[in-house]
């Protein structure tokens, strides 16, 4: 499968360098496009002087910082409209270990459609969080899964891939959530849309350089998005007993 490697950066220049040469080294032949909100930094710069070095990386620059789940679907169009078949989604800040795309790609080669890393089934590991900090993650997994009716344990993984197929099936346009929100959209959307979903294992680690773009909002924004979403699959299915 022609494979691309969609990966945000907003303030990466102290990763870019590093990220993209592990990249290169664990999926030779896939493209990378880097999709960069306008890095003050210097990202966008730095990713293709590297770029021009590896070669078969792609720099997408945006006018400004508009969010992970629009730089997601950016990315993704930009891959559709070329003609790729595998898109592999991860951070930019070496908190997913590059090593792991190929079991990622792998189950894409029989019937599945989208496959999550993650960190909540056997071999999954996080060695770095607080008990408190890895409490408040698998509850809101535990709760995401339970009202949507998803059989995944890590529906706000960042670390995952997709078929073509399916991303076509879903309609880019009208995802609107951002971040965690935008992680369990994406899989919510997949599965409605007759997608077959597995996970695979993965380690997640906390940056080591530059800072940390989670906010109080995005888990807010999340757990309110997926109280709707789940009103609205109880709406579904009340309507469909009444057919």
């Amino acid at each position: 499968m022609r494979s691309l490697v969609v990966l945000p950066t907003y303030q990466e220049a102290a990763n870019i360098d590093t990220v993209l040469r592990r990249l290169r080294a664990a999926v030779p032949d896939a493209t990378i496009l880097v999709v960069d909100d306008s890095s003050p930094d210097g990202t966008s710069q730095l990713a293709e002087k590297v770029g021009e070095e590896l070669g078969q990386v792609e720099v997408l620059s945006r006018p400004g910082k508009a969010g992970l789940g629009t730089a997601y679907r950016a990315g993704f169009s930009w891959g559709l409209e070329r003609g790729y078949e595998a898109f592999v989604e991860m951070d930019a800040d070496l908190s997913h270990d590059p090593d792991a795309i190929p079991s990622l790609l792998a189950p894409l080669a029989s019937t599945y459609e989208v496959v999550v890393g993650s960190r909540y089934i056997p071999g999954g590991h996080i060695p770095d969080w607080s008990w408190h900090r890895r409490l408040l993650s698998r509850a809101g997994n535990v709760y995401a899964a339970f009202v949507l009716g998803l059989p995944i344990t890590d529906l706000t993984s960042g670390f995952r891939a997709y078929r073509a197929s399916v991303l076509r099936r879903i309609d880019l346009g009208t995802v609107r959530a951002d971040s965690y929100g935008f992680q369990i959209e994406m899989v919510n959307r997949a599965v409605m849309a007759g997608a077959r979903v597995t996970e695979v294992p993965i380690r997640f680690v906390d940056r080591v350089e530059g800072e940390s773009k989670m906010s109080l909002y995005t888990i807010l924004e999340a757990l309110a998005l997926v109280s709707w979403w789940g009103i609205e699959r109880v709406g579904r299915q009340l309507a469909a007993r009444s057919t």
